[in-house]
C-alpha cells in the first residue's frame, strides 16, 4: 500500500515544488519598450522583488535609453519597499546626479530623503543620517516648493527636528543629574536657541532653569518658570513648571556646592549617552 502511494506523492510534491520555482521565475521580456510597463505592473502588484529583478540589470547597462530615467527612479522605489536604504539612495542620487532634468528628479530629491531617513538610528544614537535627511528634505521644499510632496516633506522635516532636539536635551538631562550643570546648560540652551519650534522646548526650558539655579542663577531659574506657569496654565507644561518651581524655591540661593565646574565636556562632541528619563516625566509629549 505505502509502496502505490509513493509514486503519485512524488508527482505531486514535484508539481508542488515546479509551480513553486515557476512563481519566482522572470517573466519573459521580448524587448526593452516593454520592460517598464513589467517593472510597474509587478510594482503595482506589490512584487517589489520581482520588479526589482527587471530593472536592475536594465538600469545598470541601458544608459542610452529614452526611459532609463523612470527605470532608476522606480528601482529605487522598489528598494525603499523592500527597506533596501542603501540602495535607494544610490538610485535615487544618481537620477539627482546623471539626470537632472528628468521629469522624475524632483519626486527623486524627496525619496532620498525617505532613503537617508531610513538609514537614521533613534535619538540616543548617532544622527548623521537624520541631519542628513533633514537637509534633503530642507532642499527639496525650497526647490521644488509647489510639489505635491512638500506638506509631507514638511512633515518629516518636524520629525527630524524634534528627534535631533531630543537627543540634545537628552544629553542635558544626563549631565544634569550627574551634577555637571555647565554642560548641562549649553545643552538645554542649544534646545532652546535652534529647535524652539519642536515639542522638546518645554524639557529643555524647565532644564534649563534648573540649571540656572544650581549655578546660583535662582531668581532668573524662578522668573523662567513662573512665566512657563502663566503661560501654559492649565496645560502639562504648566503644571510640570509649578511642579519644579516649588522645588527650586528650596534651594539655596548661591546654587549647588556640589557642582563639578572643573571638567571640561564639550557639546559639539557629546559621548554616546543612555536614555534617561525626562526631568519633568516627559511634559512635552516626544517620541
Amino acid at each position: 500500500m505505502l509502496q502505490r502511494l509513493r509514486a503519485p506523492l512524488a508527482t505531486v510534491l514535484l508539481a508542488v515544488l515546479v509551480a513553486g520555482c515557476g512563481a519566482s521565475v522572470v517573466p519573459q521580456i521580448m524587448n526593452d519598450s516593454s520592460r517598464m510597463p513589467l517593472a510597474r505592473k509587478l510594482y503595482d502588484k506589490g512584487d517589489y522583488t520581482m520588479a526589482a529583478e527587471v530593472l536592475t540589470g536594465y538600469a545598470q547597462a541601458g544608459a542610452g535609453n529614452a526611459d532609463i530615467d523612470q527605470a532608476i527612479y522606480l528601482l529605487g522605489l522598489t528598494r525603499l519597499k523592500q527597506r533596501d536604504w542603501a540602495g535607494a539612495q544610490g538610485n535615487f542620487e544618481r537620477v539627482l546626479r546623471d539626470y537632472p532634468e528628468s521629469d522624475s528628479a524632483s519626486s527623486a530629491s524627496y525619496r532620498l530623503g525617505e532613503a537617508l531617513f531610513g538609514q537614521s538610528r533613534p535619538s540616543d544614537f548617532d544622527q548623521e543620517f537624520t541631519l542628513r535627511a533633514l537637509s534633503q528634505w530642507e532642499q527639496f521644499v525650497k526647490g521644488s516648493p509647489d510639489h505635491a510632496f512638500v506638506p509631507t516633506a514638511n512633515e518629516k522635516i518636524a520629525v527630524c527636528r524634534t528627534r535631533l532636539a531630543r537627543k540634545l536635551w537628552r544629553s542635558g538631562d544626563v549631565y544634569l543629574k550627574q551634577a555637571y550643570y555647565e554642560p548641562a546648560r549649553r545643552y538645554f540652551q542649544s534646545v532652546v536657541d535652534e529647535y524652539s519650534d519642536t515639542p522638546v522646548y518645554g524639557d529643555a526650558m524647565i532644564g534649563l532653569a534648573m540649571t540656572n539655579a544650581r549655578l546660583g542663577m535662582k531668581d532668573s531659574a524662578l522668573a523662567m518658570l513662573r512665566t512657563l506657569e502663566a503661560d501654559f496654565a492649565g496645560k502639562p507644561l504648566g503644571d510640570a513648571a509649578a511642579q519644579v518651581r516649588r522645588k527650586v524655591e528650596h534651594w539655596p540661593a548661591e546654587g549647588d556646592r556640589r557642582r563639578r565646574r572643573n571638567r571640561a565636556i564639550e557639546p559639539a562632541a557629546p559621548p554616546q549617552l543612555p536614555t534617561a528619563p525626562s526631568t519633568t516625566g516627559g511634559i512635552s509629549g516626544t517620541p
